[in-house]
């Protein structure tokens, strides 16, 4: 199909290679939804919303063009809003109509953007977005004032969308609700892959629409680091495990985000994009293994309360193994993959303040610094966050020993839970190989028309002093905000027993302190109050045309009612009445005037029809009568 309006869609080696990542997600849930799901309510419905968010995601990594992508995208946002409201709870309620909100507004803001984009370029194909761009700016084409501001403000609406199902800040908030609502392998699929489309729609905006804009990508770095540290200190703070694991993917989100925005000020150069896309695939497969764990919990305890929970897993030792790696490749601990993806991000940030330091530019130096500083910090916070997860669960008694079984895990759910969790030494061990193969499709997908070499994989010393270091000091931050703070200050004595304390502060919870406020109660507060202030106005401007201008005459006109049939009929009426009135009924003479009576039931008569013939019923009797003459013509 050819015309702006037409679905198109291509492949490539990276669009096929995260197809394919999706795929493995999908097949890796659909075997572990077997177990979960069993005598589970409206399994059946699941499983349908399940396969269309499936194509849906297939869509938006196949899409050639920026509304292919968008018509997918909002098809995956209403098909997996039946995966957050499918336990039907208050907290599932709740938790789908602020997704639901996030995704509607996201898809009006992108939807701003792609009419933006087709006024200026023409052409929303993606390939030929940077071309576009450049010749856009070079001033070619119609008048736009400000072309630089067009396009910030076009890019601004599209990264909006995407923001909001990636889960960056402040679009985040339906993460930390979501999860915990959702069945746990609807979770692994929102987390894992859901929240990658949203960081592919945001990669196509930097390395396409603004490719080497170091001014946007500073925005989008700082956008990162936000997210990153508010999610690493939700998580921190919680004691639902799976509002845990929500709350870190927030914030690794927010590593991923920076990776994004360090793409744009290196320019497409250095080991940022590697960073980025190697995240993206070790956050999928991270959240893939540690949400099906925090599942098989659930079935067995029917909670996900750390001191309800805590020492289930000290008799299940193959499903604490396979947490384990989640938790330490999470936290980037060498030997597993988050330490490459982990390692490339960090060393990205250490080569711009190399960068800077040579070129004596001291303006953006102290950003840099510091995001290298509170990169390490988010970090040992991971480090702290899943510790308090892990440790809680296998490490210490508790409440959770009583619910013991023979097998935690069915065959099926073994391989989809343990299967998965091979992969992370496996990626973290051969990373010139695997990780190669990744990247050199990734660059090739995202700078196509530089022809740049950003790093070579083979010359990186992964466990030199230099890398070893940064993952020693978030390790030691970890262990250090762990036993200082997850044990002496989220902890508290109660009964005997020292439990896990919900310190989650409110002012962290953005859909209750501000977006809810502003939009169900300022909002309409203010939009009343110009409604009722142009009412007065419009009300005194009419009084006051009405007493001069439209003030009504001294002589009182007469005015005709109803219709010409009504007014002759009653007018013929009045004037029976009045011989009448003079003769036969002259001591009880008839008083109303029949051209008011003829002229209303003929409105009330006009009014009964024109709702009987707008009525459902109405319009299938009409199609029931139209079907039974056509059937008695074919037989008579």
């Amino acid at each position: 199909m050819n015309g702006i309006m037409a679905v198109r869609f291509t492949a490539d080696g990276f669009r096929v290679f995260y197809a394919l990542l999706a795929a493995f997600l999908w097949l890796m849930t659909g075997l572990f939804s077997i177990q979960y799901f069993k005598g589970h309510s409206h399994k059946g419905r699941y499983i349908c919303f399940t396969v269309l968010t499936f194509f849906a995601v297939e869509g938006v990594f196949f899409a050639a063009d920026l509304l292919t992508l968008f018509l997918f995208f909002e098809m995956m946002s209403f098909t997996s809003y039946v995966w957050v409201v499918q336990e039907e709870t208050v907290a599932a309620v709740r938790a789908s109509k602020t997704y639901l909100a996030v995704a509607v507004i996201g898809g009006l803001s992108m939807l701003m953007g792609l009419f933006m984009l087709q006024h200026a370029f023409g052409s929303l194909t993606i390939s030929e977005l940077q071309s576009h761009a450049e010749r856009f700016l070079n001033g070619e084409g119609g008048n736009f004032g400000n072309r630089r501001t067009y396009l910030y403000t076009a890019a601004a609406l599209l990264t909006a969308g995407f923001a909001g199902k990636a889960g960056v800040f402040p679009l985040h908030i339906w993460l930390p609700k979501a999860h915990p609502a959702a069945p746990a392998p609807a979770s692994a699929l929102l987390s894992g892959m859901l929240t990658k489309c949203g960081i592919f729609g945001m990669l196509l905006v930097n390395c396409y629409l603004l490719s080497g804009d170091a001014a946007w990508g500073r925005v989008i770095f700082v956008l990162g680091l936000v997210t990153m540290l508010i999610g690493a200190v939700s998580a921190l703070f919680s004691v639902d495990i799976k509002r845990i694991l929500a709350c870190s993917s927030v914030s690794q989100i927010g590593f991923i985000t920076l990776g994004i925005g360090m793409v744009s000020i290196a320019g497409g150069e250095g080991p940022a994009l590697y960073g980025t896309v190697y995240h993206m695939v070790n956050h999928s497969l991270l959240k893939l293994v540690l949400f099906m764990a925090a599942g098989v919990v659930y079935i067995h305890t029917h909670s996900l309360d750390l001191n309800r929970v805590r020492g289930f897993g000290r008799k299940h030792p193959v499903l604490g193994a396979t947490v384990l790696s989640g938790v330490l490749g999470l936290a980037g601990i060498p030997g597993l993959n988050g330490y490459i993806s982990k390692t490339l991000l960090h060393e990205s940030i250490v080569e711009q303040i190399a960068h800077l330091e040579a070129e004596g530019a001291a303006s953006g130096l102290s950003l840099f610094r510091t995001a290298e500083v509170l990169f390490l910090v988010a970090g040992g916070l991971t480090l702290a966050y899943m510790l308090k997860l892990f440790i809680a669960i296998f490490v210490e008694r508790g409440e959770g020993e009583q619910h013991t079984a023979a097998k935690s895990m069915t065959p099926l759910s073994g391989i989809a839970v343990c299967g998965p969790a091979v992969l992370l030494p496996v990626l973290g061990l051969t990373p010139d190989r695997i990780f190669a193969e990744i990247g050199g499709v990734a660059e090739a997908f995202f700078n196509p028309y530089s022809g740049k070499k950003g790093v070579k994989l083979s010359g990186i010393a992964w466990l030199s002093a230099e890398n070893l270091k940064g993952a020693a000091i978030s390790a030691a931050i970890g262990i250090l905000v762990y036993v200082v703070v997850v044990r002496l200050l989220l902890m508290k004595k109660e009964n005997g027993q020292r439990v896990y304390v919900n310190r989650v502060p409110s002012w962290l919870d953005l859909e209750d302190a501000v977006y809810r406020p502003v939009l169900l109660y300022f909002l309409p507060f203010v939009c009343a109050f110009f409604c009722r202030l142009c009412d007065r106005l419009v009300d005194g401007a009419a009084a006051l045309l009405n007493h001069t201008v439209l003030a009504p005459r001294k002589k009182r006109l007469s005015v005709w009612v109803g219709t010409r049939l009504t007014h002759m009929l009653g007018t013929a009426m009045d004037m029976l009445v009045l011989l009448l009135n003079k003769t036969l009924f002259h001591k009880h003479p008839i008083k109303k005037s029949f051209v008011s009576v003829f002229a209303v039931s003929e409105l009330e008569a006009r009014q009964t029809f024109s709702l009987i013939t707008g009525s459902v019923s109405f319009g299938l009797l009409l199609a029931a009568t139209g079907l039974a003459i056509t059937l008695l013509y074919l037989l008579f």
